[in-house]
């Protein structure tokens, strides 16, 4: 039995004041180039995006478990792009691109062969053991190299507890965009989600040569583990898959050693991974942006998690807007329920296939309300609601990456009555299913509009 769109519309006007709010401030930074197709044209060429720097609190979901299974494993990208570009006409430069959220994880696949060197070149030096795990709490990230000197300005301010430099790109891999680091895998292991740092055999395959991409991108895209894949920054090359593991930054979906992202002519040290503790972060980050060079930015990889109670997560602000109204939720729920039947694709965002993510933000598009493109930044875009105040149109959010069930990668939308609709899987359409709060559940917030589309411009 399916929730109808009548059904629904009880429902909305039931809508309670929301009692609680949790608001992620923005301010923007200097920017980095990104490339975008010129309409009409096979041309690349840069544009400017505005890297996003922690201001304030996060509106966050809960990490909370109630019990029972989830109905589905599903899967979403952090990939940012609306739909998944088509390979361009002639190879495009790298081009920087910044992080997410910090991953924990479970077991990570990895290849029964790695790459080995070819006559007359030195085998790669064996990587060095596991130390102490890392949050990677900020990323230092500009369009140019960085220089020694700023990491060291960056690592002695206070509260900083690590940092390790980085080649952060969007490549293209089998023809589609996506963020991958360039890193010493000696040094870099430390700061990745924790069952990929332990995995001696996921950074020698790195070292050697391979890359390693996330859970979601190796199931979601069919990639040959133990294949390969064709890499494309402004040099193409041919690497072996040698791991499905996710690095530990939300948004980067794939990991080589530094001297093939110089091959593949990534910028060399662009990125800085800095740890820090939680507390620190946000006044860590106004004090790192003091110490960078004109054209750098610091954002944060941390969701801040807000624990909701029956009251609520705080008292709701003026600057926050407020809840759709009844008429664009209704319009939202008829969009999100018009595309049943469709497939999941991975990346894409409608009209006629979609993945999670991508169905929540053409559904609310709909309805006039600008939202971010993946499922993960989808969870700033309103206050976090406990289960027991759901109302129709709130977001549910799922852990369900086993390599990072920390990572927030599925979002479905709440329809009421104990029903929700989601773009689940590859080989699954858009459909209506019994909603889900079992131990991958996430948590679940209520839409502002004037806060979606702040968190949707800060990434733009």
């Amino acid at each position: 039995m399916h929730l109808t769109t009548d059904a629904a519309r009880r429902l909305l006007r039931r809508l309670p004041v929301v009692t609680g709010v949790a608001r992620r401030l923005l301010q923007r930074l200097p920017e980095s180039g990104l490339l975008r197709r010129l309409p009409g044209s096979g041309l690349l060429i840069p544009i400017l995006v505005s890297l996003l720097a922690m201001g304030g609190i996060a509106a966050g979901v809960v990490l909370a478990a109630t019990g029972g299974q989830p109905v589905s494993r599903a899967w979403q990208p952090p990939l940012v792009p609306s739909t998944r570009p088509a390979p361009a006409d002639s190879t495009a430069p790298a081009v920087p691109l910044p992080g997410g959220n910090a991953d924990l994880g479970h077991g990570v696949p990895v290849a029964s062969a790695t790459p080995t060197p070819s006559a007359g070149t030195p085998a790669p030096a064996a990587v060095a053991p596991l130390g102490q795990l890392r949050q990677p709490d900020l990323l230092v990230i500009a369009p140019f190299s960085l220089s020694a000197q700023v990491q060291a300005a960056v690592s002695r301010l206070p509260g900083v507890t690590g940092t390790d430099p980085v080649d952060a790109a969007k490549v293209q891999i089998n023809g589609a965009y996506t963020a991958i680091l360039g890193v010493d895998p000696s040094t870099f292991r430390d700061y990745a989600a924790s069952p990929t740092a332990a995995s001696d055999g996921l950074w020698q395959g790195v070292a050697d040569g391979g890359i390693a991409v996330s859970w979601t991108m190796g199931t979601d895209d069919r990639l040959p583990l133990g294949g390969g894949v064709t890499v494309t920054g402004s040099q193409s090359e041919r690497l072996p898959v040698i791991a499905f593991g996710t690095v530990g930054i939300g948004g980067v979906d794939g990991v080589v050693s530094d001297s093939v992202a110089r091959s593949l002519g990534m910028p060399a040290g662009n990125a800085i991974v800095v740890s820090a503790p939680p507390a620190s972060v946000a006044p860590l980050a106004i004090l790192i942006q003091r110490v960078l060079p004109p054209g750098a930015g610091v954002e944060s990889l941390v969701t801040l998690v807000a624990q909701p109670s029956d009251a609520g997560t705080g008292p709701p602000t003026n600057a926050d807007g407020g809840p759709m109204t009844v008429a664009a939720l209704d319009t939202a729920l008829r969009a999100a329920e018009s595309r049943q039947g469709l497939p999941y694709v991975w990346g894409a965002a409608g009209p006629s296939a979609f993945d999670c993510s991508g169905l929540v933000q053409w559904a609310f598009v709909q309805a006039g309300i600008r939202m971010p493109r993946v499922a993960d930044d989808q969870a700033r875009a309103g206050p976090a609601v406990p289960i027991s105040e759901l109302e129709p149109g709130d977001l549910l959010f799922y852990h369900t990456d086993p390599t990072a069930p920390g990572y927030i990668s599925h979002v479905a939308i709440y329809l009421g009555n104990g029903w929700m609709i989601q773009a689940p899987e590859p080989g699954l359409d858009v459909q209506i299913v019994p909603a889900s709060f079992g131990s991958e559940f996430a948590g679940a917030i209520r839409v502002y509009p004037q806060i979606a589309a702040a968190a949707a411009a800060s990434l733009a």
